[in-house]
Order: C-alpha cells, then structure tokens, then sequence
C-alpha cells in the first residue's frame, strides 16, 4: 500500500465523476503535466526499480551465511556476508530516502502547476458561475482532488513500478531456488486477489457515500459557521433543529464509519491469514525437501524470507487499477474545472482603455441571465442544479446615456433589472445584445484590466477580507502611501473613527467586516473606492439598511467619490434619487420613464407611485 493508505480511501464522492470512463485524452493531459517535471520522474523511476530489485539481495546473501559460513564455520563467510547484507541496508535507506525526495519534488511542483492553473482559471470565471457554485465543493477541488491527482505521480506511479518490478525478481529468485515450493505457494494467491477485488468495491462504494456524507457536513458547516449564517440561526433560534440535522447527518457518516471498519477488519484479516498459510507451506513442503536432502537450509531460509516480500507487491498490485482509476479521477474532476470556459472573454486585440475614460453608454441592450449548463458545472452545485432552464429576457431595449460627471440614477420595483445594468457597466456579464461603451469604446473590445480600473462598485453589503484595516484599502491601490490612505479615510469621513482604535490601521476588521458597524464598513469601502481612483462610480443602494446617522455620514463620503465622476446609482432614498442628473425608471426590464426627478413628478405615472409609496415620509417634493 502506497503512504495514503488504503487506496479506497481516495475514491472521490462525485458518484457521476467516478463512475465516467476516462478518454484517452485525458491520459494525455496528464502526461502533459507531467512533461516539465520528466527528469525528475525519470531519476525517481531509475532510483525506485534498483530499490525494487535490491529487496532480493538479504535473502539470498542470507542463503549463503547458512548453506556456506555457517554449514562449513567459516567465521569469515559469515562477518563479511553479515557487513555486506548491513551495506545493502544502508544503500536500500539511502535509496528511499533519494526516492523521498524525488517524490516531494514532484509531488508538490505537480500541486503547485494545478493549483496556480485552476485558482487562475477560477478567477476569470464570469460572476454567474460564482453565482450557482457551491464554494465548499470548488474549494475542494482546489485542494483534494489536486492532491488526488498529485499521487497518480507519487506513490501510485512508484508504488505501481516497486511493486511490478519486485514481484517479477523476487518470482524469477524463488522459481530458481525452488520450483516445486514456489508453484504450491502461488497457488494461493489468487485468494489473495479474489479477497482483495471483493472487499475493495465493497470498501469503495461505502467510501464513496461516506465521502458524500462528510461532504454534505462539511457543507452544513460551512453555511452555518460563517457570521452571516450564524446569525441567522440565532436570530431564528433554531439550534435544537440544526444539532438535530446535524446529528442526522453525521449518524449516516458514523453507521458509514462501522461498515467499513468492519470490512477493512475482514480484509486485514484475510491478509494475515493467507500469508501466514503460505509460511506454513514454505516451511512444511521445504523442510521436507530439506530433510530429503532436495534442499539446503539456507535456500529454505531464503524461501521463507523472499515469500513474504512477494506478498506486499503482489497484494499492491492487485489494487493497481483502483489506484490509477482513483488518480486519473482527480486529474478528470481538475480538467473538468480548467475546461469550462468563461461567458466573458477578453479579445486577443483588446485595447486599453483610458482611464480618464467616463462617458457612459447604454445602446439597445438585451441580456438574458446564461443557463445552468452554460456557465457552472453539476459536480460543483448539485442542489441549484435544477434550475437550468431558461428563464427568459431580464433587460429588454435598455438606451441611455451618462455624459462624464453626471449622476444617472436607476430607480423601479425589486426585480426591474437595475442591478444587472450595473453588471454589464464592468463585465460581469456581457450583454444578450446591443451594445455597452465606456469612452466610446465597447467594452468587449477592451481590455478587462482597464475596464476594471476605470468602474467603481460600492454596493449595499461591501465586502471586506478578515483582514486589516491598511490590507483592505491597499487591495485597491498596493503602491498607496500612508499619506494617501489616511487623506482617503479622511474623505469618506472615517479617518476619526480608525484613529481611535488600539491598532488603527492595522486593526482586524473580522470576516467579512463584521467587526464593524454597517456605516463603518460602507465608509471603509469608499475610502477604498477612492483610492482606486475610477473614472465612473457604481453604487447599488450603498446607504441602504443604515441607520439615518450612518446614512449622513456615508453620503457625506460619497458626495466625495461622486465628485468629477460619472456616476450610476441604484437608490431607494429620495436625498440621492433628487439630485441626479438623469433619473431612469425601469419596470419589467424596460427603460418606462426618463428624466429629472422634478420632470417625472409632473409627469406621474410610475415614478410618481414610488414616490408617493416610498418617499411620501422624506422631505416634501421639489416643485
């Protein structure tokens, strides 16, 4: 058995991945990996078949301290057979230890190349597959099956070549030395695999759904250990459900648990017993040989010795196929993961935005949400997996126009499509049809790094890494001097309140920024905002669910990162909507009415019922 253990344990728990047939292409993929690190794998093969081929050399220098020192008491024989059989000892360590290393090396260059692969390729997905995937499981293909596919060139490959070149010299030496006690021991070992194959799919179906069980726990507890699931629980004060669930789950993992210890039991069993029914006919066919004189003591010795380092390679080779089954697994699952393309691609000729670039246009566009199948796998989101057809248009014919400096304010009921106009400001998604310009340019036909440096984002719920307060604002501008982040939080209007902390900028703002309050987070997230420096600013109800003195104190921060800027802002809250330059009205993902906010309360209609409904309690309409 290779380091991992027993090679079930591997099996991964996506039934519909284990069970595939794996192309050839795949075989050929991996091989591709495997390219850069081929002189390493080539030393790690050579040094790991003369470790094989040494296992036989004890014995038989075992043999002839018997048959020629001891039989003859030749003192010298043996001290220097018994010196040389210490010298194959410590060329056999210095041997495992050189294969060690080797296998290290490549092992973890191997987990380095596919992990800088797939967390690249994962950062360039487009935001809909953020959207449906379920993190636990992405997580885990980033570390599990990338370590799964790490032994495909460690042990399995080494363990696969010892085992295969040490059943073939230890056979060919025991058929040389005995024939007769060699056959009658071989005849036991198709018992040997018999048992091997029949508790090995036993053992790994059983996996497979303990796998699936720790997933679903490890799942539970990922949702439900985070602040924001936490939270939730307390605030529905459903713990005795949720230790019931969990107790639930965990019972199937723990019965799992019993059936397969219960069943490596058996097999170990079956392991010992058979090896040790060899022994006895070693020893019983070859002592008889002996006493007739058929067969020298030492040559027995040898027999008994070599048999049992036949059984290990052969009882490792009889799991072969299930460990490169298991190994080309995880390669598939990875591959799976680097083969999904992403909806948002950027042109081999895109061009580099200005970043002064701030004119923003809208021009007939259409965008209808991608499906299922088209931006996420089913392996990473088996629950929402359902949810694949298509649900129709989301924006219909969306044209308007934001001059540099203005504010266009996007207002309409939940579900009217202002925030997937925002998303198409910076390419999260790209639009169905029609076309969205930044300085006049497509953004499809810019670059992405430019287009992200010229758009802003504040949103309701800004995010912040659990992380300092100088770490959170340097993700925006890493060059940023001290200087430059203190006049930042000065202008969101912040800077006093991170001065009275102990640790000031190098205060820990928890996960997610939960350490904060949701005005201090919102402000922290401006003086980001301003330190990227955007030509246009987002904002998706950025002072929604604060309290009306946070609400003054972040609008004052924003009334800061608007200035000079064009802006599109998603608000509910009439100080901001008043003030814009352009207000557009959607409804059912159509643009229904335009204008200032004075205009559209002489005109009625829909934007006068959101005032009355949702403004009626603010300051009294501007004639």
């Amino acid at each position: 058995m290779g380091p991992g253990g027993p090679p079930w344990r591997h099996l991964r728990s996506d039934r519909s991945v284990v069970e595939s047939r794996i192309e050839r292409q795949t075989l050929r993929r991996v091989l591709s990996f495997a390219r850069p690190h081929r002189r390493l794998i080539a030393a790690f093969l050579v040094i790991t078949i003369i470790d094989a081929g040494l296992v036989v050399v004890p014995p038989l220098l075992l043999q002839r301290i018997v048959d020629v020192g001891i039989a003859r008491g030749d003192v010298s024989v043996v001290v220097w057979l018994a010196v040389l059989i210490g010298v194959v000892a410590v060329v056999t360590a210095a041997f495992g230890l050189i294969a060690g290393w080797l296998s290290s090396r490549i092992g973890e260059g191997l987990i380095f190349d596919l992990r800088t692969q797939v967390f690249a390729h994962v950062q360039r997905q487009s935001l809909a597959f953020f959207t449906r995937t379920q993190t636990g499981a992405l997580v885990s293909r980033l570390n599990n099956d990338v370590i799964g596919a790490q032994r495909a060139f460690t042990s399995t490959l080494s363990g696969t070549v010892s085992n295969l070149i040490s059943a073939v010299v230890v056979g060919i030496t025991m058929m040389a030395l005995s024939w007769q006690v060699t056959l009658l021991c071989l005849l036991l070992f198709p018992l040997l695999f018999l048992t091997s194959r029949w508790v090995s799919n036993r053992l790994a179906g059983l996996s497979r759904e303990q796998m699936d069980g720790n997933a679903d726990l490890g799942n539970a507890m990922t949702e439900r250990f985070n602040v924001g699931g936490a939270m939730l629980l307390k605030l529905f004060g459903r713990r005795e459900a949720e230790d019931a669930l969990y107790a639930e789950k965990a019972a199937v993992v723990r019965d799992l648990g019993v059936r397969i210890a219960l069943l490596t039991r058996v097999f170990f069993a079956a392991m010992t017993l058979l090896p040790q029914l060899a022994t006895a006919l070693v020893y019983g066919i070859g002592g008889y040989l002996a006493i007739r004189g058929d067969l020298s003591v030492g040559t027995l010795v040898a027999l008994g010795i070599l048999l049992l380092r036949l059984l290990g390679p052969l009882q490792g080779l009889s799991n072969v196929r299930i460990d490169v089954m298991t190994a080309l697994v995880s390669f598939d699952r990875v591959f799976e993961v680097l083969d999904l393309p992403s909806l948002v691609q950027e042109k081999p000729d895109a061009v580099v935005l200005p970043r002064t670039a701030s004119r923003l246009e809208f021009d007939r566009v259409d965008f209808t949400y991608p499906t299922a199948d088209e931006v996420s796998l089913a392996s990473l989101e088996t629950v929402a997996r359902t949810e694949s057809r298509d649900n129709g248009p989301v924006l219909h014919g969306v044209s308007f126009v934001a001059e540099p400096g203005q504010m266009v304010a996007l207002v309409g009921p939940s579900g009217a499509g202002k925030t997937t106009i925002t998303h198409l400001v910076a390419r999260l998604y790209d639009a169905t049809s029609g076309t969205v310009r930044v300085g006049g340019h497509d953004v499809r036909d810019v670059t992405l790094e430019s287009l992200e440096a010229a758009v802003g984002y504040v949103t309701q719920d800004a995010h912040m890494f659990h992380d300092t307060i100088r770490a959170n604002l340097l993700y925006a501008r890493p060059e940023a001097t001290e200087d430059q982040l203190w006049a930042a939080l000065e202008a969101a209007q912040v800077a006093s309140l991170v001065r009275a902390l102990p640790d000031g900028l190098d205060t820990v703002v928890g996960d997610r920024g939960y350490r904060l309050s949701g005005g201090e987070r919102q402000r922290l997230a401006i003086a980001r905002l301003l330190l990227k420096a955007p030509s246009i600013v987002v904002l998706d109800e950025a002072t929604a669910h604060l309290d009306s003195e946070s609400e003054a104190a972040v609008q004052r921060a924003l009334d800061a990162a608007l200035e000079g800027r064009t802006s599109l802002v998603i608000a509910h809250r009439l100080s901001t909507v008043r003030d814009a330059d352009q207000i557009l009205v959607l409804d059912g993902g159509r643009v229904v009415q335009s204008g200032t906010h004075t205009q559209l309360l002489a005109q009625g209609g829909l934007y006068a019922d959101l005032y009355r409904t949702q403004f009626r309690d603010d300051t009294a309409p501007v004639a």
